[in-house]
């Protein structure tokens, strides 16, 4: 009979220092995993939209259905470049030991936000004021 072995997944804790060592190897991995699926999914994407072009059909119907889906994926497209582009200026701030801690304010994040959001820049308070000044800025 073999015993198996099923390994408990890391989760970090408040426990320990704030973004010590297994902290930033968490969310450099988590990072990397995220970023690994959003290109994965784009390149399936891509792949099974690839043959799907009716511009040239001759039914109008067809041809506005398409560019509608051409523009829908290129939105998603874009969102995927953007969200990569955050990925990797988060593994950059993990290199350079700044991950993990307010643009504004220079304060822990958190590891609850991180967690939720691992490409977070700013606390959850300094994220209220910006958000509540874009709010103000937009109604005036």
């Amino acid at each position: 009979m073999v015993k198996s072995i099923t390994k408990k997944k890391y989760i970090p804790s408040s426990k320990e220092k704030y973004m010590c060592a297994k902290h930033k190897k968490f969310f450099t991995d988590e990072l990397l995993n995220w970023k690994k699926d959003i290109i994965k999914a784009n390149n399936l994407g891509n792949l099974l939209n690839s043959g799907d072009d009716n511009v040239s059909s001759a039914d109008i119907v067809d041809q506005a259905s398409s560019l509608t889906d051409k523009s829908v994926e290129m939105k998603a497209l874009n969102r995927s470049r953007k969200l990569i582009l955050k990925i990797n200026s988060a593994l950059q701030r993990l290199k350079e030991g700044t991950y993990g801690f307010c643009e504004e304010t220079g304060e822990p994040i958190g590891l609850k936000r991180l967690m939720a959001r691992p490409v977070a820049t700013l606390s959850i308070e300094a994220q209220e004021r910006h958000e509540r000044d874009e709010k103000i800025f937009i109604e005036d």
